[in-house]
């Protein structure tokens, strides 16, 4: 592809490593992430998927000049639908006076059975990136991997947010852009309407709550508090039950994605439990997810949720013994992955995990420790519900082996060390 000139906002048609020219726009790059040294390149957000990248200039073509020539080469409905969603974007930023369009968020509500309903955020939009936030006043606990990410979303689509974190420096940056300082977490409840939760595990899950100076001491009638770390449904009805003990409104909310996917406001998030306190969140959901559902009864998400990232972990572990395997019985691994992204087994996550593991880059995205914990979170859920799961349990062992090999702090890629050592 020739070398263009290019600017933020620009439609273009990138080049993605092995993948075919796919339409993108090009956007300013997230604060943490660096611009590649030696590379004219630029960030582009492709259009129908997940994915982004810096990509060469040799690698961009603008969006109009080659559309034609783009769509008689390339088929699918893949594609198909990333066109689609480009003349969708066109034709609303015309609508609107030529204002940019950043977000994708319109609500629907989707009947799926007669137990629980998803609310559901399809492809919209909402003009420069004006999503109304709510007038209500948001707290945020728990700064980790994720909850950076999310609030600093809540912060850029104008919430006002209380952050607290249990190693206060990590709140300077926040402080900085706009947020306010809770000094403990029942001062950040007390001075709240809805309180966000995201920590490690069922034990800092409960300690932040039923703890010193917890929650459950700022809590009083009509307070709500929101849980969206990933834990198992016995504590999830443990909180419930105690904050609304006290007359709070509980909604349970964990989320599936990445320290990526979080800094991206591209979260798919789960609740269940007060639809109300579902309803009220709405502003705070499209802010840092792409997709929102709404699953019943309390325990519902974190049962979900368990299984959703029992499959992840299973598969990230099955994707490194093929690695490994490959590499003992003698045969390329970058042929492995190129063969393995032309197949129906082709993904973003699948691509991004293995190039990380061939340049033994391990930072986390998902720590491995928080991966096994919910693989073991989900195995004992089917020993609760007598359902076997000798996958789950088998890629279990291999990450207690590479937390073994002190791997609990790198990425859940890094289940491939346990192979290798």
């Amino acid at each position: 592809m020739a070398t263009v000139h290019l600017r933020i906002g620009d439609l273009v048609w990138g080049k993605l490593g092995r993948y075919p020219p796919w339409p993108g726009k090009v956007v300013s790059p997230p604060k943490d992430l660096k611009k590649p040294r030696g590379k004219k390149c630029h960030f582009v957000k492709f259009f129908g998927t997940e994915d982004h990248a810096w990509i060469k200039v040799e690698q961009l073509k603008p969006y109009h000049p080659h559309k034609e020539e783009m769509i008689k080469i390339n088929k699918g409905k893949r594609f198909q639908q990333a066109v689609d969603a480009v003349e969708d974007f066109l034709k609303k930023k015309e609508k609107q006076g030529g204002k940019e369009q950043v977000r994708y968020k319109r609500l629907k509500i989707v009947e799926e059975d007669t137990r629980s309903t998803s609310i559901q955020a399809a492809d919209s939009t909402a003009i420069n990136g004006s999503i109304t936030p709510t007038d209500k006043r948001i707290g945020f606990l728990g700064l980790g991997l994720m909850g950076s990410g999310i609030v600093s979303n809540l912060l850029k689509m104008g919430h006002v947010v209380t952050v607290w974190n249990r190693t206060v420096e990590k709140c300077d940056l926040f402080i900085q852009e706009g947020a306010r300082l809770g000094r403990t977490p029942a001062e950040v409840v007390s001075m709240c309407d809805i309180t966000f939760s995201c920590v490690s595990d069922p034990k800092a899950a409960r300690d932040l709550v039923l703890g010193p100076s917890g929650v459950l001491q700022g809590i009083r009638p009509g307070k709500c508090y929101v849980e969206m770390s990933t834990v198992d449904p016995e504590t999830i009805t443990e909180l419930s039950q105690v904050i609304s003990s006290r007359g709070g409104r509980f909604l349970e909310a964990p989320v599936a994605g990445s320290q990526q996917v979080s800094n991206e406001g591209m979260l798919v998030i789960l609740a269940a439990g007060d639809r109300t306190v579902y309803e009220d969140c709405s502003s705070c959901f499209q802010a840092m997810g792409k997709t929102s559902f709404f699953l019943g009864e309390v325990g519902n998400a974190a049962r979900m949720m368990l299984i959703l990232n029992m499959v992840q972990g299973s598969f990230m572990a099955t994707i490194a013994e093929g690695l490994t395997l490959a590499q003992a019985t003698g045969q390329s691994q970058h042929t492995f992955l190129d063969i393995l992204s032309q197949g129906q087994m082709a993904s973003t996550f699948v691509d991004q995990k293995c190039q990380n593991i061939l340049q033994g880059n391990f930072k986390p995205d998902y720590y491995l420790k928080h991966i096994q914990k919910d693989l073991r979170l989900a195995i004992s859920m089917g020993d609760t519900a007598n359902h076997p799961t000798p996958m789950a349990a088998a890629a279990n062992e291999v990450y207690k082996r590479a937390k073994a090999l002190d791997q609990s702090d790198n990425d859940m890629s890094a289940v491939y060390r346990a192979y290798i050592h």
